[in-house]
């Protein structure tokens, strides 16, 4: 089944087949937002955008609903663009072609951007019904939200009417978020000279591949494999046997995503050659092993290639590569008020040679206490201090503190037991929401986040399960119904 035959079952397939065929990279909203104020000129909706690029579209309320309190529905437009190796894709400009697998939805080989196109989806087929009961409706599309939150950040105040927001931005059916973690970047720059490579060395390109990958605050306590510190932590060791000299060392796109693939390209004396291929196969063999139930296609691979002209000078490779070792990765802390939540964590996300004299490594923060976002953050920043790198702050996000007495909860919750027999999970979520920042400008609103089931989110490896979808949309027509 093609997702055009899926969209005769429900119209939100329609509109999410229409979506991927849309560009819209972080901070390259243009495309999908004139896409959306056309629908909204089409179906003779107001819109309006606000002065850092965020649309609004208003519909008005069904017969007798007049009164009911205005919600606002909340999706962001912009997804991750990450790809395998092997893929020749554009995200600029060739669109995501979405394949029917099953109960899933996925894409062949990039993301699929159900992170947040199925929430975009699902607010148009919310404008288009006219067959719902629902009080006046705000549809908020926030841009940029996956590599900075600057449309949440920059939101105009007096923007929107509404004081009930369902944000349509997670990733577990039957589960209702009400808090989420703050976060910051801690980025690291390195200055460094190259010098001449001795004339009897032989040169290396090595990858690490196969890895999941994914979202930085909701698989960061998974024990998915880091590519960056898989690789970093060969070229450490090696270095140490035969005297490694490195060219470059490049892993990792994006900071809210945990580093699927890196590579390096590295020199030694050919007199160790054998020795470096021994040693290879033996670390092959312990990461897959470590590796076998948490990541298990971990690939390593080694290539001869062309001899470069120029080599790392020793001391910026012995920086370099000991701050990468000593800098942590993971889930540093657990809540202690929610049982299973990560408090606090760290996602090494990329590390580039990114000119010819500079090496950048950006670093992702998160936690639910704003001093342990802090606490970790300079953490993240001694270790390459003490390397000599440049290391700056990002301004960073707040949290979303949970109100376990939400009138929105309430209704949701009661709703979900309604329609589907059981009980709700009632949670707060590691990942960063703009939940957080729209309080900042719109503290009285109550707020609750719903989504249907993504796994894999910010990998090649995203799919959205089809069953959750019908039941994330049966509970948010039921919620509407149910605000009086």
């Amino acid at each position: 089944m093609t997702l055009l035959e899926l969209s005769e079952t429900h119209p939100i397939w329609k509109h999410f087949d229409n979506i991927c065929k849309v560009p819209r990279p972080s901070g390259k909203e243009e495309k999908i937002i004139e896409f959306l104020i056309n629908f909204a000129k089409e179906h003779k909706l107001a819109y309006s955008l606000d002065d850092i690029g965020n649309l609004l579209i208003k519909k008005p309320a069904s017969n007798g609903k007049e009164n009911v309190p205005t919600v606002i529905l909340q999706s962001h437009v912009d997804m991750v663009c990450e790809k395998n190796l092997d893929i020749k894709h554009n995200f600029d400009s060739d669109p995501i072609l979405p394949i029917v697998d099953g109960n899933w939805i996925k894409a062949g080989g990039t993301t699929l951007g159900a992170d947040d196109g199925i929430g975009v989806a699902s607010q148009m087929a919310i404008l288009e019904a006219s067959d719902l009961e629902h009080g006046p409706l705000e549809c908020l599309f926030t841009i940029d939200e996956e590599s900075g939150m600057t449309g949440a950040k920059g939101l105009n105040e007096g923007f929107l009417e509404g004081k009930i927001l369902l944000n349509l931005d997670s990733e577990d059916e039957g589960e209702l978020y009400i808090g989420c973690a703050g976060g910051l970047d801690t980025v690291a720059t390195f200055q460094y000279l190259m010098e001449k490579t001795p004339e009897t060395s032989l040169a290396f390109k090595i990858y690490v591949e196969g890895l999941k990958g994914g979202h930085s605050g909701d698989e960061i306590n998974k024990g998915i494999g880091n590519s960056i510190k898989i690789l970093n932590r060969y070229l450490y060791s090696a270095n140490s046997k035969f005297q490694l000299k490195l060219h470059n060392f490049n892993g990792g796109n994006l900071r809210n995503a945990i580093p699927r693939e890196s590579q390096a390209i590295f020199v030694i004396d050919r007199k160790y050659e054998d020795f470096l291929i021994q040693f290879t196969n033996q670390y092959s063999k312990t990461v897959t092993d470590e590796l076998s139930v948490k990541d298990p296609n971990f690939n390593l691979r080694i290539e001869r290639t062309t001899l470069p002209e120029f080599v790392l000078q020793k001391e910026t490779q012995l920086k370099l590569i000991a701050s990468i070792y000593a800098c942590p990765h993971g889930a540093f802390a657990m809540s202690s008020e929610i049982p299973g939540l990560v408090e606090t964590s760290t996602n090494l996300a990329s590390l580039k040679f990114i000119s010819a004299n500079q090496i950048e490594v950006v670093t992702s923060q998160r936690s639910s206490r704003e001093s342990s976002k802090e606490d970790i953050a300079q953490m993240v920043a001694s270790v390459f201090n003490l390397a000599g790198a440049k290391v700056e702050h990002s301004v960073g996000y707040p949290g979303w503190v949970p109100n376990n007495n939400s009138e929105i909860l309430r209704i949701t919750s009661a709703a979900y037991k309604d329609l589907f027999q059981v009980e709700p999970e009632v949670k707060a979520i590691h990942a960063g929401l703009e939940c957080g920042l729209f309080l900042e400008k719109y503290p009285d609103w109550d707020m609750i986040s719903i989504g249907p089931t993504i796994r894999g989110a910010h990998s090649p490896d995203e799919k959205l399960d089809i069953e959750s979808t019908y039941k994330f949309w049966k509970l948010l027509v039921r919620v509407l119904e149910g605000i009086s």
